[in-house]
């Protein structure tokens, strides 16, 4: 019996393949857009280095960009799924500058006044966050319900809320900046403080491997019994050793970061460390925002990909007409998906508020075309239907990186932006000739 499993068995197409780069490719069964994106990553990242005179390819910057980027890594989570619902969504950064000036209203008048809460209450930072997460989810369910039932365009609903909930921002302290943060709630922002120091960064890249390796073994298993195509065992072993080389190489560089000088020695003083002669080396270690956004990540992938939502999503997204012949309530869909990108707006909020210490009305703006970006970049498609998480991830990077490499080179913020311009344009065009030759 089990000779004929065997035989049934399709045999995997990297057999087939003469070319060692296709066979390799094949076997493995990594998506080609997605390295191209980590080409022209590296690319730009060694390019920046050059201009800035080795400056950008240093643990300090890295670690920063991994901390700049957080938060549009999280919206854009969201966006994915926006825009492969065939929608989108105008409104995230005045939304994310809403939500972090009523956390920080909450955290510095109401908390203390009303409750009696006072600063560094444990409680605080927990209250604050679920009064942003309550109102990006209502923000969202009441964008999503007039687009879903009163059939008003997803472009004009969110650019309302463009300017519906920018100047609801200003109008909630009437100009003024929110500040400070409760302490607690600052650890959302990164810093030394915000980090969790190299033996717990270790400890996470471990967890990485062990899910890269359990992953790699289900999948396996799941193919083996339903019959479908093994991948060669030297392909596992080889996913497994680029997957698992990528965590333990970002977390020996987040890991290179120390705390500045004088922070390092008020710690000792305070927990009575001696200072060595070259100074005292504590390592930031991976930063809470980063975590935050790894944690968003895998569970956006999970919802986009292992769930009846998730499939319901791409399946609106793929043909509008057939989810809805099929049984699929296209419109209450729609209203979680907008619900989903609020609550993320909202984590995204508490990370940008807490990585400056205040809640400001800038703050957000011009997030939303850097969202969008990150999400084309990655390969979602604007004609809906198409795009993943990691692709789109990888874009908020991509967007990141170019901006913290203009900054390092000095050029103006009009020039940044006809860059990233620029780079959104040729990325759609690329998009477009992708798919038509794969068509």
């Amino acid at each position: 019996m089990s000779e004929q499993n065997v035989l049934l068995r399709a045999t995997h197409p990297s057999q087939g393949a003469q070319n060692p780069l296709k066979r390799f490719l094949a076997a493995t069964e990594l998506d080609t857009r997605l390295l191209g994106m980590v080409g022209a990553l590296i690319f730009i990242w060694v390019g920046f280095n050059i201009f800035s005179g080795g400056l950008f390819l240093t643990p300090r910057n890295l670690w920063n960009l991994s901390v700049q980027t957080a938060s549009v890594a999280v919206m854009v989570t969201g966006m994915v799924l926006v825009i492969v619902a065939r929608n989108i969504d105008l409104s995230v950064g005045s939304i994310l500058g809403l939500v972090a000036m009523v956390m920080g209203v909450f955290q510095t008048d109401i908390l203390p006044v009303q409750l009696g809460l006072g600063f560094g209450h444990p409680a605080v930072w927990v209250l604050a966050l679920g009064v942003g997460l309550l109102m990006g989810v209502g923000i969202g369910a009441m964008q999503g319900l007039i687009i879903a039932y009163l059939k008003v365009p997803a472009f004009i609903v969110t650019l309302g809320g463009y300017l519906v909930w920018r100047g609801a921002a200003w109008w909630v302290t009437a100009g003024r900046t929110v500040a400070p943060l409760d302490s607690r709630f600052q650890l959302m922002g990164g810093g030394p403080s915000g980090a969790i120091g190299a033996f717990w960064s270790w400890v996470v890249a471990v967890i990485i491997c062990l899910g890269i390796l359990a992953m790699l073994y289900l999948g396996r298993r799941q193919r083996r019994r339903f019959n479908f195509p093994l991948r060669p065992v030297w392909a596992e072993i080889a996913l497994g050793v680029i997957g698992c080389g990528i965590a333990i190489l970002a977390i020996a560089i987040a890991n290179s970061y120390p705390w500045p000088i004088r922070i390092a020695e008020n710690f000792a003083e305070a927990h009575g460390i001696p200072v060595p002669e070259g100074g005292l080396f504590i390592s930031h270690g991976v930063a809470v925002p980063v975590l935050l956004a790894l944690a968003v990540a895998v569970t956006m992938t999970f919802i986009a990909t292992r769930t009846r939502f998730g499939r319901y999503v791409f399946a609106m997204g793929g043909n509008p007409e057939a989810a809805e012949l099929a049984g699929i309530n296209t419109r209450w869909v729609t209203v979680k998906i907008f619900m989903l990108m609020g609550a993320l707006c909202a984590i995204a909020a508490a990370i940008s508020s807490a990585r400056l210490n205040a809640a400001t009305n800038a703050l957000g703006t011009l997030d939303e075309l850097y969202v969008i970006a990150a999400a084309v970049i990655g390969g979602t498609s604007l004609s809906g239907g198409v795009g993943t998480i990691a692709g789109a991830v990888l874009g908020a990077v991509v967007m990141q990186s170019l901006q913290s490499g203009m900054v390092l080179m000095g050029l103006d913020s009009p020039l940044q932006s006809i860059v990233v311009g620029l780079v959104l344009v040729f990325a759609v065009w690329l998009d477009t000739l992708y798919r038509r030759n794969k068509v």
